[in-house]
This record gives C-alpha cells, structure tokens and sequence, in this order.
C-alpha cells in the first residue's frame, strides 16, 4: 500500500464525543494499526495500543480509532464509518513500511471521552489539509515515518504531538458514497 509522509500543521484541544475502540480477533506488531481519518482523501495510521506505556498495560489487539463519524478503510478499496463497524467485519491493519492484512473485528467499543484535533498537509501541496479527532490520551498515537535502519521512534502520541512533527497518510480519492470512491465534485471541510 502506497503511503505517504505529512507534517503536523496544527493540534488542538476541541471538547468531548463519543470514540470508539476496535478491538481485533488478532494481535498487532508496533508500527501497526488502522487506517482512519475525518475526511475520506486522506487517512491517517493510527497506531495500536501495544506498546508499553506507564498508564496501561500493553494491548496489542486494540486500536483507539477516533470518533464514530470517522472513516476507517476496509477491503477492497473501500472505507466504512467507524460506527458501522461490528463483530465479524474486516479492517486492514497497515504498517509503517505500508504492508497491509486484514483482521477480524471481534468487538467494538463506544464511549464519550476528551478529543484532540489533528490536521497535517503534505510538503507538496500546501493546499491540502487533512484531519483527523482522536482521544486525547497518552495511549493513542499517530505512526511516524521509516527512519532508516537505525534507532527509529515508531508513533507518537497525540499528547506529545507539535506542529513540525511528521505523520503517515494513505491518500485516496476525493468522493466516496457508501464508503466507494467515486468521481464527483465534492468539498469536505
């Protein structure tokens, strides 16, 4: 899967809502997670709960995806809203070098936590904002970029998270109906 870097633009505090965790049927590695994101041309890789922290124990089958309105891609091309998830359906697991498998959704879970606002562009195209809401927690993380072959940070958290900072994007088409791309003039801000 083609990925691509983008730098943080802005991070803002917004207020509560509803997020929701997705809880899979397998376990992921770091670098891992899903792709998930508020606008449908742009999803960003957030990363899955299985690295240590001081605040939980590891749990390496779930991600903090974001809130229910966001958009989450799923096989074949296609993106479901993360409240449309269930027991049963498939979600891509993405990792950092942009290799890809599908995972079983073994349980979803909703609850009204504080929110964090992300938006990041691309260095060649400074038109483009992308965004996404996540919990604003220290367990919820954006994968970073391949550094190279040594020492490498693998996510960031959100709590961590400045202006500068560079992040993982999938980019997509601009339209989607029913979570299928089509060609049609669309905005979406």
């Amino acid at each position: 899967m083609s990925l691509t870097k983008a730098t943080v633009t802005r991070v803002q505090v917004v207020g509560m809502g509803d997020r929701v965790c997705v809880d899979l049927c397998s376990l992921m590695r770091p670098g891992e997670g899903l792709l998930v994101g508020s606008l449908a041309r742009g999803l960003f890789l957030v990363h899955s709960e299985c690295l240590e922290s001081n605040y939980i124990a590891s749990r390496p089958f779930r991600v903090n995806a974001g809130p229910v309105h966001a958009y989450v891609a799923i096989p074949g091309g296609k993106t479901c809203y993360l409240s449309e998830l269930k027991t049963g359906k498939e979600v891509i697991v993405v990792d950092q070098k942009g290799q890809q498998r599908t995972a079983i959704v073994g349980r979803v879970k909703i609850e009204t936590r504080p929110l964090i606002l992300v938006e990041a562009k691309r260095d060649s195209d400074n038109q483009t904002l992308y965004s996404i809401l996540l919990q604003n927690a220290e367990t919820v993380a954006l994968v970073c970029p391949c550094q190279g072959a040594g020492l490498q940070k693998t996510a960031i958290p959100v709590t961590s998270l400045e202006v500068g900072d560079e992040v993982i994007l999938r980019l997509q088409g601009g339209a989607r109906h029913t979570g299928i791309e089509i060609q049609e003039f669309i905005v979406e801000n």
